[in-house]
């Protein structure tokens, strides 16, 4: 199915009092019965992803604070784990309702990388946790958007991924292009990493490499670069459901956190068995409906056929 849906209001408010009744699903056109309908109110696990690579060196510290004010949007029975990516894919701590773990595996992490493999981050994170956890979820991304080193995952393969997933990925895109000016000015910018033991062990949180290290690469250094990122980032929140923000100004995130923990909050999740077959690699048009006037539905609007049907 679709996985989560969220119902505004025409004041942009979310609805969080509808019953199953209250909606529909269709299918390619075909109306779906409803299998499974959970109302909102539900608690949630969210997936924090920390870009640390060379390209955000003039933002590291920012990331990290919007990374922390985030956390401290959510309420005690909702869960965060945290990932950092640079060349290396880090998980700093598993899902904790801990304030204090989260804070301080995210404010210790002083660590700077070279190349940025974004898509293997978001395919290790789904793969090898979200997928694995039941309930509410979802992915908060923080980064430019440009992966320069992955090996394992794609541009292509982390859009199906998104498509797929029964959770919402809310992109925080940076402008760090000007990493790309200082870079170009010989001598201007070092960027400093350690080769060190891993700098939590020993803590409560847990410290786990995905994926044997890949040599340095080096940031995007193009505006096209730039560009097909921006592209990318859009697209993932686009096939999941959610919606991308920009990371201008501290006001403006302040509002972005807010509004997508209220979302997560509120959040409807449905799921149906197609009534209808298709074939493998067909895509099928999802349509989520509020019979109620007044009201917008925001839900993924499709997905890809892998094989025989399941519950959707």
């Amino acid at each position: 199915m679709t996985g989560p849906v969220s119902v505004l209001d025409r004041n942009g408010r979310f609805v969080a009092d509808l019953k199953r009744e209250d909606f529909s699903v269709s299918e390619n056109g075909v109306e779906q019965r409803i299998a499974n309908f959970e109302p909102t109110e539900k608690p949630f696990t969210v997936a924090l992803l920390l870009d640390t690579s060379g390209s955000t060196f003039f933002h590291l510290s920012e990331i990290k604070d919007a990374a922390i004010a985030f956390a401290k949007q959510l309420r005690p029975q909702d869960r965060v784990l945290v990932v950092t990516f640079d060349q290396r894919v880090l998980l700093l701590t598993e899902a904790t309702n801990d304030l204090k773990v989260v804070t301080q595996v995210i404010e210790d992490y002083a660590d700077t990388g070279y190349s940025t493999r974004l898509y293997d981050a978001i395919d290790l994170v789904i793969n090898q946790r979200l997928n694995k956890i039941d309930g509410r979820k979802a992915i908060v991304l923080f980064t430019d958007g440009v992966d320069t080193s992955s090996y394992g995952a794609t541009y292509k393969s982390t859009l199906r991924q998104a498509e797929e997933l029964d959770a919402l990925i809310y992109p925080i895109e940076y402008d760090t292009t000007d990493f790309i000016a200082a870079s170009q000015v010989p001598g201007s910018i070092t960027v400093l990493t350690t080769t060190n033991n891993w700098p939590f062990a020993g803590r409560s949180s847990s410290s786990v490499i995905y994926g044997p290290p890949v040599s340095a690469s080096g940031p995007g250094t193009t505006m096209a670069e730039y560009k097909l990122a921006d592209q990318y980032l859009h697209q993932l929140a686009d096939k999941s459901g959610a919606h991308l923000f920009q990371a201008n100004d501290t006001t403006q995130l302040a509002d972005a956190f807010s509004k997508i923990a209220e979302e997560l909050r509120c959040q409807y999740s449905l799921s149906y068995y197609p009534t209808t077959s298709a074939p493998a690699g067909e895509r099928r048009e999802i349509r989520v409906r509020v019979d109620q006037p007044e009201l917008a539905v925001r839900a993924k609007n499709g997905y890809v056929q892998r094989s025989s049907n399941t519950k959707r």
